[in-house]
């Protein structure tokens, strides 16, 4: 049992790189059909094929709930109809071409605490340019930037549930088979 843990254990590991942190100081743009903004308590309801892009981040979702708080930190909630996700993807630190890509029912998003939060049939994928290194499905995940740490558990609630769903982790190979040995045997090629 503790080797399984191990293995899970690992396998968030590979689910927590960080997120390009230059993404967080840039401008947003939000494109989306039609909007209600009330400056006032600093909330805008968008709502039609809501595309924001910040950096390297690109958000989409049929419906999004931005709050600014005093400070100027955002709160954000995806929602997505019934049968879509709404889904992210930003390019990951640590290397030219590492990406993170999710995607859930719903996905709420606190600037502040750096916490992602994927709500039913929640996926969230690393990839090395386009080849997956690993991926977590579960009905909810819960993703610390800061502390990278994920927590996945078995209720779109976000607890643990007896009966709940199952999770899964897919963990690709890191190292790669042996190259062919390139020299000649002793003895070939004599006659």
């Amino acid at each position: 049992m503790k080797k399984i843990f191990a293995v899970a254990a690992l396998a968030l590991a590979t689910l927590t790189a960080s997120a390009e942190r230059a993404d967080s100081l840039k401008q947003a743009q939000v494109d989306f059909n039609n909007g209600h903004l009330d400056e006032v308590t600093q909330t805008r309801t968008l709502t039609g094929n809501v595309v924001l892009t910040r950096g390297t981040l690109l958000i989409k979702s049929d419906k999004a709930v931005m709050k600014e708080t005093p400070e100027g930190y955002m709160l954000l909630t995806l929602t997505a109809e019934p049968g879509k996700v709404a889904s992210f993807r930003q390019k990951r630190d640590g290397g030219p071409d590492l990406w993170t890509e999710g995607q859930a029912q719903r996905i709420e998003y606190d600037e502040r605490t750096e916490v992602v939060k994927l709500f039913s049939n929640a996926v969230v994928k690393q990839l090395e340019g386009k080849r997956m290194t690993s991926e977590v499905t579960g009905p909810f995940i819960s993703y610390d930037n800061r502390t990278e740490q994920a927590n996945v558990h078995n209720d779109a609630s976000g607890e643990s549930k007896q009966g709940g769903g199952r999770s899964t982790i897919i963990i690709a190979p890191r190292r790669t088979a042996p190259a062919a040995s390139a020299t000649t045997p002793a003895g070939a090629g004599k006659q």
